[in-house]
């Protein structure tokens, strides 16, 4: 069986965000999340469509930045810093909700790999209210929880991941590892900061 694995269709993995001293790679890491909305697209309900929607206008808050500022929006950190200054702190914001909806996904999916037993809907429903759930109204929460509920079983989701079976595991947990270790670092860095004061 030739190998078909989905993180290879990617135009590009958190695997190869570059992270420095100076941060995390803005191009790279946005270019990264798109392949989370392609993920979701895998999930196939269309209960998915206001977390996709939700991820990609982040997503689109963020590059607009990149593109208006760019020599001084090269990571995601001095992005954040050189916006603080503004009333309207438009890309730190979208940056901030994108880590929130990537660390949910995230952590989702670390659930799954780890307990071979445990349907997606109850890995999703559980880092949801890990993660997303304390951020959301009562308006949100429902949208959420009915988009948990439309996940596809282990049986119908993974073969889509492609094959051999064991490569796209491999595959998936260095992709989620990458994803966490970005994730960590970029909160941490918001706290430290104090920059996600307001939002």
């Amino acid at each position: 069986m030739s190998e078909n694995v989905f993180f290879n269709t990617l135009a590009k993995s958190f695997t190869d965000v570059t992270i420095t001293d100076a941060g995390v790679d803005t191009i790279a890491f946005l270019e990264a999340s798109e392949g989370i909305v392609q993920l979701f697209n895998l999930l196939g309900s269309a209960a998915f469509a206001p977390v996709k929607a939700d991820i990609s206008g982040n997503i689109t808050k963020v590059r607009t930045r990149y593109l208006a500022a760019p020599t001084i929006s090269a990571t995601l950190e001095s992005l954040v810093e050189n916006e603080k200054g503004e009333k309207k702190r438009t890309a730190t914001e979208g940056l901030l909700w994108l880590l929130r909806g990537l660390q949910f996904t995230c952590i989702a999916l670390q659930r799954s790999v780890a307990d071979k037993k445990e349907e997606l809907s109850i890995s999703f429903t559980k880092a949801y209210e890990d993660t997303l759930k304390k951020f959301h109204n009562f308006v949100v929460r429902p949208i959420f929880a009915l988009a948990m509920k439309a996940c596809p079983s282990r049986a119908d989701f993974y073969p889509k991941l492609g094959s051999p079976p064991d490569k796209v595991e491999t595959e998936l947990i260095a992709w989620l590892a990458a994803l966490d270790k970005i994730v960590k670092r970029v909160q941490e860095f918001y706290v430290k900061g104090g920059h996600d004061k307001g939002l």
